[in-house]
């Protein structure tokens, strides 16, 4: 009973004198991130950068995420992956921060890693768009064109009438030779942008 009081006494010792203290490092945090954000908005991503790094702790998400996309902006990519690395470690299910990744993996030309990071990101969420429409575009680049034709065949279910979707998929269907298929995907895309000039090339393709 003794040691029940005693710890009692010492967490209401905490609740008010330690509440200050986490609210007075809060405050400073909020100034950082906010002298951050007038810094990259008038240019000086290095200032905006250092700041956060005077009040760096590697178990906040928040400033990982934040220096991953600076060093990126600056052109340090391996430190711009080393951050998002520590985000993605802190929040696995987080999808901002494998998005946030790709771009420092693909400006170094990592696209294995880019793939990866676009997997995981359908592991959380199949039917993400954007990145059913990027791989498709990886493995169109690739020419492997079947499984681009799988991503592809998401995002047209997701939007029919999408004109992206629809021209991807259907020179997709054309380099599989689905001629029928890919002249209804053209057409349709005309519809959403008449005068289209990869749609029209596309049907001339067909005809």
């Amino acid at each position: 009973m003794e040691i029940l009081i005693n710890y009692s006494r010492v967490l209401i010792i905490f609740l008010l004198f330690g509440q200050p203290v986490l609210s007075q490092d809060f405050k400073k945090l909020v100034s950082a991130f906010q002298e951050s954000y007038l810094h990259e908005a008038s240019g000086d991503l290095q200032k905006s950068t250092d700041v956060l790094k005077k009040t760096y702790n590697e178990n906040s998400y928040e400033l990982n995420l934040r220096l991953g996309w600076l060093n990126y902006q600056l052109g340090f990519f391996s430190e711009s992956l080393a951050f998002y690395n520590k985000a993605i470690n802190l929040k696995p299910l987080s999808i901002e921060a494998k998005f946030g990744y790709v771009y420092p993996a693909s400006a170094m030309g990592n696209w294995n890693q880019v793939i990866f990071q676009y997997k995981k990101i359908l592991e959380i969420c199949p039917n993400n768009s954007i990145v059913n429409h990027r791989l498709g575009l990886i493995y169109y680049g690739r020419e492997d064109y079947s499984t681009a034709f799988n991503y592809f065949e998401k995002v047209i279910n997701l939007y029919p009438f999408d004109y992206d979707a629809l021209l991807m998929f259907g020179w997709t269907n054309l380099k599989l030779h689905r001629v029928r298929e890919a002249r209804v995907l053209f057409q349709k895309a005309l519809l959403h942008t008449p005068g289209g000039l990869s749609a029209l090339e596309g049907l001339n393709e067909v005809k």
